[in-house]
């Protein structure tokens, strides 16, 4: 299966189907499951053209390499979208919103961070190369279908890459717990990209550096820090809350 990329589950499936059925080579169904979910996800493989291959849980498993696949499983080339930074960076506008993790390697955290980020309508996810998760099924399934349409991007120097951010006119925002500032305290109407460490290690001093803004949220109870999907959604969701509300205005 080299050069290929192994889709698990109805949700990244559904995406894919949803998205680019032209780049699934095959999708494998579990021959013992016949419920109403399968018989949808089968309706639309077939309308796209897809071919559906029945087989059993056990080679599902194997080829799952671990994450759930709940009975389906596809093999599929990438679709064409955003694969590099300068892509992004090209289209930049005041609608950009991007999301930068630093140093964050729980696969399941990444995917639900890109899961977040999907649905507040970032327009990519930014890691470095080394110190990250990457996009496994594991990473894929936590996503939810996220993965399928929201690139992630690998990037060697993430410093280096929070420059060339700035330079194309995206304000940066890191999450700092010890920031002065609230993230409800910053105009966040404009083109940006929300910067977030890991949780308990939050952002490495040079990327913090690096950024335009350090914001903190505002937190009432005794509970330190938050995980780092949930902070992901809380700022990203103002930055959208904020834009709307501008917007309303106008």
């Amino acid at each position: 299966m080299s050069g290929k990329r192994v889709l698990a589950g109805f949700h990244a499936v559904t995406a894919r189907l949803r998205h680019a059925p032209e780049s699934i080579e095959t999708l494998y169904v579990d021959g013992a499951r016949h419920d109403g979910r399968m018989q949808q996800l089968l309706d639309r493989a077939r309308a796209a053209g897809v071919r559906v291959n029945v087989t059993d849980a056990g080679r599902l498993q194997r080829m799952a390499a671990g994450s759930t696949h709940q009975g389906v499983l596809a093999l599929a080339s990438e679709p064409a979208r955003a694969s590099s930074l300068d892509d992004v960076l090209g289209e930049v506008d005041a609608r950009t919103l991007l999301l930068l993790l630093d140093g964050v390697t729980d696969p399941r955290n990444l995917g639900a961070c890109m899961r977040t980020a999907e649905a507040a309508g970032a327009q990519a996810l930014i890691v470095p190369r080394d110190r990250s998760a990457s996009l496994t099924p594991v990473v894929a399934a936590a996503a939810a279908g996220a993965a399928e349409t929201l690139p992630l991007i690998a990037v060697t120097n993430l410093a280096r890459a929070m420059g060339e951010i700035r330079e194309a006119g995206v304000w940066i925002v890191g999450a700092a717990g010890e920031a002065t500032r609230t993230l409800y305290e910053l105009d966040l109407t404009g083109p940006v990209a929300w910067a977030l460490g890991a949780e308990g290690q939050g952002l490495r001093r040079l990327t913090r550096d690096r950024c335009d803004w350090l914001a903190r949220i505002p937190l009432q109870g005794r509970t330190e820090s938050l995980n780092v999907s949930v902070a992901t959604g809380v700022c990203l969701f103002e930055t959208l809350r904020q834009r709307q509300a501008k917007a309303a205005a106008a």
